[in-house]
């Protein structure tokens, strides 16, 4: 599937590793999110900043907006094109920031 997802800039085709992070972000449900970390953890390799590296370079072509931080909130650049998304699907709040408690997605099982 290399080369099908959105791509900022000149990032050619994604890595392995990427393919496998936006297949993911992919199947997080509507109104549910995944901080950067949980991803790395739910795959077994990489960390947040792996995570947040292939969503800036690849991640235009799936849903970024239910990737966030782990204290549930987005970059202040991404705020307001995320807040629209999360009104449509029901993602609970709280303030600016996603409520991780409620809205935390654990993945389910690997396939």
């Amino acid at each position: 599937m290399t080369g099908t997802r959105g791509t900022a800039g000149m990032a050619g085709d994604p890595t392995e590793f990427a393919e496998r992070v936006l297949d993911v972000v992919e199947r997080i449900p509507p109104g549910r999110v995944m901080a950067y970390g949980d991803i790395a953890e739910y795959l077994g390799e990489g960390g947040p900043r792996q995570v947040g590296r292939v969503m800036a370079l690849w991640g235009g072509g799936v849903p970024w907006w239910r990737v966030i931080r782990s204290d549930g909130s987005l970059p202040m650049s991404h705020v307001n094109g995320a807040r629209p998304h999360y009104e449509a699907e029901g993602t609970p709040l709280r303030g600016d920031r996603v409520d991780i408690r409620l809205a935390r997605w654990d993945g389910g099982p690997l396939s």
